[in-house]
């Protein structure tokens, strides 16, 4: 590339041929894997007459968008060799097999702001998986100097707690996607890009008004707390996890509330809390059912609720860190007596 600009996100160095938004750039290492982002390029083979999609594609997103189309359809091309990703306002992403290459190329009336929150989030987290990477559906903090990751499905309030936490003064690792690395018995949180998104009403919540935050882009409720923004800070490298919250349904008094979970439900549940798993093959959800077998042997998973009133955040904080203070107590006298 004439003009390169190089990131790291969630433990790739990225290699683009134009400035992304909301990443600052940094010196990658020769051993971290490369990805080279292509954007407002497709593939050349894309250019041939034949390489328009003549069947169905494998997956359509139940999300519709505003004239009613799938928000998000994607097909397998050259024999399965590409993924193509097409949204509904005309975006498109395409990915190779082995998660080294992204193409990207938007319409005109479309920023590129606008394609760096699809191409950071959705895409890249269906590249790590292609590349074999477990992601969980969650956010992540760090508390004591390891990762504390919380999961849940889409509105289960994951960005709105780490952005609390963030508040208390804590640094933020990931939102909506962490992306696990295993090294030894140990798996680390990678960080991912140094922003978190949040819906108008948390921000209110957490800020005093919907407007304490900037937009991502124009027309989209979204609001950008990056760092720096009232203290907030994000890390720079790699934390081991030290506990994993599947957030549960909201209730009133007594919530919040903490609760252990047995090995076999929590597998399940972050069997249905992983990232991108419907673009996943039956030999990699086989890998990545093995992968959180682990995970659940190794790492501590509670369930919190938290209370109904959303004022209460703080005393969700204060209860999450307290549990998290005493695994870490518990898991230093055992290792302290093995």
């Amino acid at each position: 590339m004439l003009n390169e600009f190089t990131y790291s996100v969630f433990g790739l160095a990225l290699r683009s041929n134009l400035s992304v938004p909301g990443l600052e750039t940094a010196p990658i290492c020769s051993n971290v894997p490369a990805v080279r982002i292509h954007l407002r390029e497709s593939p050349d083979w894309t250019h041939h007459p034949t390489a328009i999609a003549q069947d169905d594609p494998f997956y359509v997103s139940a999300f519709l968008g505003p004239g009613g189309e799938p928000a998000l359809r994607i097909w397998r091309l050259r024999g399965g060799a590409f993924l193509h990703l097409v949204y509904y306002h005309g975006l498109h992403f395409w990915l190779d097999r082995e998660g080294n290459h992204i193409w990207g190329n938007w319409p005109d009336d479309l920023s590129i702001e606008a394609a760096s929150t699809f191409l950071l989030g959705p895409v890249l987290g269906l590249l790590l998986r292609l590349r074999g990477v477990a992601c969980l559906h969650a956010s992540a903090v760090a508390i004591g100097g390891r990762a504390v990751a919380f999961v849940g499905s889409t509105g289960a309030g994951k960005s709105t707690t780490a952005a609390a936490f963030a508040r208390r003064g804590h640094s933020l690792l990931s939102d909506d996607i962490v992306a696990l690395s295993e090294v030894g018995r140990t798996f680390r949180v990678a960080p991912a890009y140094p922003y978190l998104s949040l819906w108008p009403e948390s921000v209110d919540m957490l800020y005093g008004s919907p407007e304490a935050l900037p937009r991502f882009i124009a027309n989209w409720d979204k609001r950008y707390l990056a760092g720096g923004t009232g203290g907030v800070r994000f890390e720079e490298g790699s934390l081991p996890l030290g506990a994993i919250y599947l957030l549960d349904e909201r209730a009133g008094d007594p919530a919040p509330l903490v609760k252990a979970v047995p090995p076999q439900t929590s597998l399940i549940s972050l069997i249905a809390n992983t990232y991108a798993t419907n673009t996943l093959d039956s030999q990699m959800r086989a890998m990545e059912f093995e992968v959180l077998g682990r995970l659940v042997s190794a790492v501590p998973v509670r369930k919190v609720r938290a209370h109904e009133d959303p004022s209460q955040i703080d005393n969700l904080c204060r209860l999450v860190s307290a549990d998290f203070d005493s695994l870490a107590s518990r898991s230093a006298l055992a290792a302290g007596q093995s």
